[in-house]
């Protein structure tokens, strides 16, 4: 295993194949005969069931009810709502036959499913009683994507997608930026990930939408991932579906929409960000076990000591596995490394002798020798300090990277120089956003709201309105 574990591209010298060595090397994912669509693996399902588990309760708090929706949407239906359709049609995967005869009307699999709920939400709501509906739905789309890459971009994508519908647009924008908050709280407390939230512009929300939130994760490299959508539709989906409800002025109305999502590539984010030369690093508040037992040798005391260890750890909701395979110390704990267990217990019989066991921290591989009554207290603690430890550590990377534009000749010597997010001025036109684009292959990331915008436009010179993050995106 140590031989292998040194096959793990340096993430300095090729921060793609890193990537790649790391979700194989770590059982995340594998290649499938099917061209862009990845098997996930059992450690790679558990780190999606955590995020679905602790993300659906969530929800469920705020009042939201999980249901499921077709996967297959008529091409009539797809088309009721111009701008949305126009926004997926190069990504769209079509059925044409079933069986052997060809369908009268050809069906695309879902990409998303904004049609799909409103189609349905026509039939359910008559009266401003039935409002509001907060639905979600946990599934899979399919977006016919020319360039994949596990977790990041892929044909299939595990994802969630919550839908809702209100009486009043004051409830639908406030829904709109709760459950961006949602998000928010989940990848910086769980996931350890210091994302950027705001508006995305006009070019870059979703379409259809009349506003797209975003939460915007920087990778080690500096390239950006868009983690997670939240957006406000206004009414426009409801008018073309002829969705309407009396309200309590007795008045036929539109109700007024929302959709936010999120999936798997929150995943991706983590190893992007977390990840080492050795390998996985997961925050421990997402970790499918947080600890991994390594007794060394066979002595029979050892392996009791190490069990007991094991269930002491599980008895008190900490999830702890033991390595019980007939591989070297020095082979399981490279690959402790590897699939990222944020704390390694060693159980050898030196240190039994002497009533001790080490810890092995996987954020920083610090060794702290602990005496064995007191290794529930201090792997307690060292799981707090490794995510507080993951965050901040993130955190400074990210701020490291962010680099202020005050012209176009600045711009342009970060752009061709730097890795990560420019924050600079902007008008607001169009134009500006696209001549970026086309001069560095760089989009907009979002506005950001809390800045007094002061000076020109980086691009035109003229009076700015929005101060803006711009950056690579994967």
């Amino acid at each position: 295993m140590a031989n292998e574990v040194k096959e793990i591209t340096s993430r300095d010298v090729d921060f793609a194949k890193w990537y790649t060595d790391v979700v194989k090397k770590a059982d995340l994912v594998d290649y499938s005969s099917v061209k862009g669509s990845m098997i996930i693996r059992p450690y790679g399902y558990a780190i999606w069931e955590n995020i679905q588990k602790i993300l659906d309760e969530e929800f469920k708090k705020t009042g939201h009810e999980n249901v499921q929706m077709p996967m297959f949407i008529p091409e009539s239906l797809l088309n009721v709502e111009k701008e949305h359709v126009q926004g997926f049609a190069p990504e769209v995967a079509w059925v044409t036959h079933g069986g052997s005869e060809k369908l009268e009307e050809r069906m695309c699999v879902r990409p998303t499913s904004e049609v799909l709920f409103c189609d349905h939400f026509k039939k359910i709501i008559k009266s401003y009683r039935d409002l509001p509906i907060l639905y979600n739905q946990w599934c899979t789309i399919v977006r016919w994507e020319k360039t994949t890459r596990p977790f990041l971009r892929s044909r299939e994508i595990l994802w969630q997608e919550g839908h809702t519908m209100h009486a009043t647009e004051e409830d639908a924008r406030n829904e709109t930026l709760r459950m961006l908050k949602v998000y928010e709280d989940f990848q910086r407390n769980i996931l350890a990930l210091p994302v950027i939230v705001g508006k995305k512009t006009d070019k870059e929300k979703f379409a259809g939408a009349l506003e797209s939130y975003t939460l915007e994760a920087m990778m080690y490299d500096g390239v950006a991932l868009q983690n997670g959508t939240s957006h406000y539709f206004g009414n426009g989906f409801a008018k073309a579906f002829g969705i309407e409800f009396l309200n309590k002025e007795n008045k036929m109305v539109n109700p007024y929409q929302t959709s936010w999502g999120t999936t798997t590539r929150m995943i991706g984010a983590i190893i992007m960000t977390h990840g080492d030369d050795n390998g996985l690093v997961l925050p421990p508040n997402i970790a499918p076990f947080k600890t991994i037992v390594i007794p060394i040798g066979k002595d029979e005391k050892v392996l009791q000591k190490a069990d007991e260890i094991k269930n002491l750890l599980i008895d008190n909701n900490i999830s702890s596995k033991i390595d019980l395979t007939d591989k070297t110390p020095g082979f399981k704990f490279a690959e402790a490394e590897v699939k990222g267990y944020p704390i390694r217990v060693e159980v050898g019989p030196r240190d039994l002798a002497n009533d001790l066991v080490t810890l092995v921290r996987r954020d920083t591989l610090e060794k702290i020798q602990v005496k064995i009554e007191d290794v529930l207290m201090e792997v307690s603690n060292l799981l707090v300090d490794i995510q507080r430890n993951l965050y901040d550590r993130a955190l400074k990377r990210r701020d490291s990277m962010i680099y202020e534009a005050h012209n176009y000749e600045e711009f342009t010597d970060i752009a061709n120089n730097k890795s990560g997010f420019i924050k600079t001025n902007w008008c607001g036109d169009v134009a500006c956003e696209n001549k970026i684009k086309d001069d560095f292959g760089i989009k907009s990331r979002c506005l950001i709201e809390d800045e007094e915008v002061n000076g020109p436009c980086v691009c035109c010179g003229i009076e700015a309105r929005y101060r803006i993050y711009f950056g690579r995106q994967y």
